[in-house]
């Protein structure tokens, strides 16, 4: 699944690289809009494939910040 950016921004860190494997709630990023910084969490377990804005980017609203891979569920 795709992370867009919730609303425009500045991306100022990026915490994780693709490849990397993370759990629900993990800090991806985060986004400073309006003199805040907003996380951005990874909303399912799986593998960060893409990650197209480095730190120090300028994004829209709707800008696609990480992409995660989820698990396939073992049952």
């Amino acid at each position: 699944g795709s992370l867009l950016a919730p609303l425009p921004g500045t991306v100022t860190r990026v915490l994780v690289s693709a490849g990397q494997r993370v759990v629900t709630g993990d800090l991806l990023l985060t986004l400073e809009a309006m003199k805040l910084e907003h996380p951005v969490l990874a909303p399912v377990d799986g593998t960060v494939v893409q990650l197209p804005v480095p730190a120090g980017t300028q994004v829209d609203t709707g800008a696609v910040l990480a992409v995660v891979n989820p698990l396939e569920d073992a049952r």
